[in-house]
């Protein structure tokens, strides 16, 4: 297809609007409406991996869009009454197919490349973490929606009717909801039905944690299904006889076939830990995963202070480290354990916002009292965890202060402090000194409230 024909395929055909739909409903889906594409470590400008992952979320969405689209574009020819006459030319059925699936799939695959463009500039801008493992992530997307629009085209074609394209929108839009996967309370996310069936969708779940990305057998799958897609939408555009529109049908069929066969049975083989960018990255005892290696400069200072401090508390039994925890977890479940390292977690908004003197308020509080009901964007903690941690700290550092970056206010979390901050200070050292190893014994365990063991309470 040459210049001169593309230029004509663009002025009589539906192709550069499709582009320019499903390239503003996109940009409309992520600057019009807050969500959690925008919240926490995963925000979809934060890192390749989670704008890729954000930008095939979308497809729920844009997937239907294109296929109904396409099945618009492939009514043009039947409706026009010049089916007939474009048989009779000596053109090629699948000459002709080529040029308006070539179009769509050009203007598609542009849309979706501009939507990746936008993210990877503002993800440039923030991180210094830079790897390719994104990249077929974004290819299958761009693939799904060239894909989903030429077997609109070919559909269209075959049934020429005004109902065509919106009973196909809706079909693929129950079809993407009812196989995708979502992340739910799992630590990896699921489907209702059977996990190799929801990868026959385009989409994938919202993004909750930053080092999961999809394996390659997945991409190797999904990219034999949507070619097997593709085929039949072509042969069904190519195809001028009942028997041909038949066999067009081979392609997706043996397409869906070869791809069950690729696709992992099991989720936790579905969305995989990327080793790499959870490989830890160290100053010291101080430490983060390598995709958070911006904020190692700002973390260690605060976080080796933070250390000293607890070890001059808590003598043989403080942490000796801090590192970035990056094992999967469900939602509200109890985050990773360790009596020898301080955990962190940068969803959690009270260590990821704070800085200086607050950061290392705020691990050595960690470090005195590990919580166990996480704080994230979906999660709040409870409030008597908070306010051990207030009454840890101060007790090291001198003076009871609040957190910032809780669902809970200042006089909520003093308020709930305390009454039990001046029962601990009036108490003599050495009991004070009981009760606050028997908090940190508590918090490392999960046993016991540690409210109430400051209190003078026992643990579990």
């Amino acid at each position: 297809m040459n210049v001169r024909v593309l230029r004509i395929e663009l002025r009589r055909s539906v192709a550069p609007w499709a582009g320019v739909v499903v390239l503003a409903t996109a940009l409309a889906f992520l600057y019009l409406l807050s969500g959690p594409w925008w919240k926490g470590a995963a925000l979809w400008t934060a890192q390749w991996t989670s704008m890729a992952m954000w930008t095939r979320f979308l497809l729920v969405m844009l997937w239907p869009l294109a296929v109904g689209l396409g099945a618009l574009q492939g009514l043009r020819d039947p409706r026009s009454k010049m089916s007939e006459l474009l048989t009779s030319t000596s053109r090629p059925a699948w000459h002709r197919a080529a040029t308006g699936a070539g179009t769509t799939a050009i203007t598609l695959a542009s849309a979706f490349a501009l939507l990746v463009l936008v993210g990877a500039v503002q993800v440039l801008a923030d991180t210094e973490y830079s790897h390719l493992g994104w990249l077929p992530i974004s290819l299958v997307g761009a693939l799904s929606l060239v894909a989903g629009a030429v077997l609109g085209m070919g559909v269209g074609r075959a049934l020429p009717s005004p109902l065509t394209p919106p009973a196909l929108f809706v079909g693929a839009f129950v079809f993407t909801n009812l196989l995708g996967q979502w992340t739910g309370d799992s630590a990896v996310p699921t489907a209702v039905v059977p996990n190799r069936i929801s990868l026959l969708s385009p989409g994938v779940a919202e993004v909750r944690n930053v080092f999961l990305t999809l394996s390659a057998s997945v991409h190797l799958g999904q990219t034999l299904w949507l070619l097997g897609m593709a085929a039949t939408g072509f042969a069904l555009l190519a195809a001028t006889t009942p028997r041909a529109r038949l066999l067009a049908l081979t392609p997706v069929l043996a397409g869906a076939a070869i791809a069950m066969l690729v696709l992992p049975s099991d989720p936790r083989h579905t969305y995989v830990v990327d080793e790499a960018a959870a490989a830890q990255v160290c100053d010291g005892p101080v430490c983060v995963a390598k995709v958070h290696q911006a904020r190692l400069a700002g973390l260690a200072g605060p976080g080796k202070k933070a250390l000293s401090l607890l070890h001059d508390a808590l003598d043989g039994q403080a942490p000796v480290s801090i590192r970035e925890t990056t094992a999967p977890r469900a939602l509200g479940a109890t985050p990773e354990r360790s009596r020898k390292a301080v955990l962190v977690d940068f969803d959690d908004e009270v260590i990821a916002t704070a800085k200086g003197e607050e950061l290392t308020r705020a691990l050595l509080a960690q470090g005195m009292a590990p919580i166990c009901s996480p704080r994230s964007g979906s999660e709040s903690g409870m409030l008597t965890e908070i306010a051990s941690q207030s009454i840890a700290a101060g007790w090291v550092l001198g003076d009871l202060r609040p957190f910032h970056g809780t669902i809970y206010s200042s006089r909520e979390q003093l308020d709930a402090a305390r009454p039990v901050w001046k029962k601990l200070k009036a108490l003599p050292r050495a009991e004070q000194l009981s009760r606050i190893n028997a908090m940190h014994a508590a918090a490392v365990s999960c046993k016991g409230d540690t409210l109430h063991v400051l209190a003078g309470g026992e643990s579990q």
